[in-house]
């Protein structure tokens, strides 16, 4: 029988990529091609393993919950505490029971497409999502951690939901329903890396739309932080209205 060529063989993989029986077969292949494809293939095999194993680990939190009789449990989670510039904006999400995504993990270890691509999916297939925000004046009237609060709550209020249960990352909100607070908990829940996902994209879109009010400062480049840029802008043309004049860089420019 004729030997398949190596784009067919690929192609074959791409198409059946749990076929044992064809895989078996290749591992006689001696054609260096066809062995870089299996090795190819074995690596992705365990990376996709580690994917659905991270997303089964993300999922403790909320299915120790359900069997607790809870429900409609919230994600919530902030970005935008750092940057010296813009708000800090807030999400909470619900998730359905067969919610499936891959990969979906703390905002900040994913790239810009896959944060944009995983929001787009939460939007469409969460049972309910809310957006809070807390401007730069306000995180100069109250601090950045009381603006963290309000943009959270914000989130929550907005979320049109009767939820049963929050998860946060790091903060608890004075709200009359029971929470938990996580360390580091984009990493650990999936409603609250699906949450920092929606902020992040959310905050990033603004930034870029202040961009275009504010060009000589790029805040689409650096959303805000304290980049080198950032910093000769704002020593060269002073502060905006969306600077956070009670931080420290920007206090002493004023």
């Amino acid at each position: 029988m004729k030997k398949l060529t190596i784009n067919q063989i690929k192609k074959r993989l791409t198409e059946k990529p749990e076929d044992t029986f064809f895989l078996k077969e290749l591992e006689s292949d001696t054609r260096r091609g066809v062995q870089q494809l299996l090795r190819s293939q074995q690596k992705q095999r365990e990376y996709d393993q580690e994917l659905k194993q991270q997303f089964t680990n993300m999922n403790t939190y909320e299915n120790s919950l359900k069997k607790e009789g809870y429900l409609r449990i919230a994600g919530i989670d902030e970005v935008g505490r750092g940057p010296l510039a813009g708000p800090v904006v807030a999400a909470s999400v619900v998730l359905p029971d067969d919610f499936y995504l891959l990969g979906l993990t703390d905002s900040k270890k994913l790239s810009k497409q896959k944060r944009e691509n995983y929001a787009a999916y939460i939007h469409e297939n969460a049972l309910a999502v809310g957006i809070g925000i807390a401007t730069a004046s306000e995180i100069d009237q109250h601090n950045i951690y009381e603006a963290t609060k309000i943009a959270m709550s914000r989130a929550l209020d907005n979320i049109n939901y009767p939820c049963e249960y929050l998860l946060l990352d790091a903060m608890k909100l004075p709200v009359d329903l029971p929470q938990t607070s996580l360390i580091q908990g984009d990493s650990k829940s999936i409603s609250i890396a699906a949450a920092s996902v929606v902020a992040k994209v959310t905050r990033d879109e603004m930034m870029e739309d202040l961009a275009e009010v504010y060009p000589a400062y790029r805040f689409d480049n650096h959303m805000g932080y304290g980049t080198k840029d950032h910093l000769e802008a704002l020593n060269k043309h002073g502060a905006t209205k969306e600077h956070r004049k009670s931080f420290a860089p920007v206090k002493a420019i004023l």
